[in-house]
């Protein structure tokens, strides 16, 4: 099992920062070639993903973020983290951190995450 939270949300008003954390642990998480990324959700929209590492460092982004956001990681620490500039209203949503079984081809999925935080919320303001 590997258990999964975040922290760091919080509100800003358009064309500001935030930097969201994310730490895992658990019995599950000895090996930590998974991938492991960001999503977020609005109330009654399907949950979107945002960036994404695999088990080889590879990352990907949606293209909504491209250039403004950035993932990154401390396997120290067993931290993930999402850097996120320049942001607006469209940015709002609770933003989820989670880890896959999978190492590889997990893409931007939800579907193919399997370890879930509660989720930390992003309020961007006009």
């Amino acid at each position: 099992q590997v258990e999964v939270e975040e922290s760091g949300g919080g509100s800003v008003q358009a064309g500001g920062s935030l930097k969201l954390s994310c730490r895992f642990s658990g019995s599950g998480y000895k090996d930590k070639k998974f991938c492991m990324g960001w999503f977020r959700q609005v109330p009654g929209q399907e949950r979107e993903g945002v960036a994404n590492f695999d088990s080889e460092g590879t990352t990907d982004y949606a293209d909504s973020v491209k250039g403004r956001f950035t993932i990154s990681r401390d396997d120290a620490s067993n931290s993930l983290y999402l850097e996120m500039n320049n942001l607006n209203p469209d940015d709002s949503a609770t933003y989820y951190c989670a880890a896959s079984r999978w190492r590889t081809l997990c893409a931007l999925r939800s579907d193919r995450y399997h370890y879930w935080g509660h989720g930390t919320r992003v309020t961007v303001s006009s």
